[in-house]
């Protein structure tokens, strides 16, 4: 029994079809169905019933299943420590990072990575989250450190690095920076907001607010770089919504009657795609600057 074999009931399981989980396997459906075919005759049990096009695991599939996860992931983690034990973390590594992360979270984790890993190849990509994300999925990208989506991809795997809050600005001189008491989300909805582009995580963070309330957002502007987001809200041309790490002398947070925002900064890479030392050894110390074991 191979592991390519239980990936591929667990893939068709995750895609609910056989061509999908080819497309993603970059197989072909009969060969999926044959990998099938022979863990069923090994376990001598039947695990997949299908129904038209539905496909979906028999009674005997559904209590299995749990264990070949952990099967899986097991192997995974037994590659890793195979790899660990060579004797020199070289070779490339091609990583993407959001614009924001790269200028506010990745410079001292560079500077220490490049003292411990001096014969790595260093390919880092400043690209949107949202693509180094697809990136990845289409395994263009060994590792993606960025906003990871409020939705994950059951396809990726990813681990949480650090808790990015969000707050309401705008300027000092705007309307709602001077109106007193607290602000409720109604009275945003009335006054022009710049935001992150439409399919940006971020964006689908603040949608999801105003959403909740049966309310539009009148969106003047948007753009991809937070930075530049903040210097339209300090020209006040609208409010908006940043990171609590870009607050500067020229933004008025603004008290809203919300609970508080955030995001989730973190590391993406495909579990299909074996990593390299590299890569292994900047997850480790990406994992060494989280919130988790700072707080530790």
């Amino acid at each position: 029994m191979d592991d390519s074999s239980l990936q591929a009931l667990v893939t068709v399981i995750d895609c609910s079809s056989f061509s999908e989980a080819a497309r993603r396997l970059h197989l072909t459906q009969p060969a999926i169905s044959k990998r099938i075919a022979n863990l069923e005759s090994q376990l001598k049990v039947r695990l997949l019933e299908r129904h038209g096009r539905r496909v979906r695991l028999t009674e005997t599939g559904r209590r299995l299943l749990p264990q070949i996860r952990r099967i899986l992931d097991d192997m995974e983690a037994l590659r890793r420590h195979a790899v660990s034990q060579l004797p020199e973390v070289s070779g490339s590594l091609l990583m993407g990072t959001s614009h924001h992360i790269g200028l506010y979270r990745l410079p001292p984790v560079l500077r220490e990575y490049r003292q411990r890993h001096a014969q790595v190849h260093l390919d880092l990509r400043f690209i949107d989250s949202e693509d180094a994300y697809a990136a990845v999925r289409r395994s263009d990208l060994e590792l993606g450190l960025l906003t990871l989506p409020p939705t994950p991809d059951p396809r990726l795997r990813q681990r949480v690095l650090w808790r990015d809050d969000l707050t309401f600005v705008a300027a000092h001189g705007h309307t709602l920076a001077q109106t007193p008491g607290r602000l409720r989300i109604a009275d945003l909805a009335q006054w022009p907001a710049l935001l992150p582009a439409p399919l940006t995580f971020t964006r689908q963070i603040v949608e999801g607010v105003f959403r909740a309330q049966q309310l539009r957002l009148q969106v003047d502007m948007t753009t991809h770089h937070l930075d530049t987001l903040r210097m339209m809200v300090e020209l006040g041309l609208g409010w908006s919504v940043l990171p609590a790490t870009m607050l500067n002398a020229g933004l008025r947070v603004l008290d809203v009657d919300t609970p508080p925002l955030h995001r989730q900064l973190g590391i993406v890479y495909h579990p299909e795609r074996s990593l390299s030392r590299a890569a292994l050894a900047m997850l480790d110390l990406l994992t060494s600057y989280s919130d988790e074991a700072r707080a530790a």
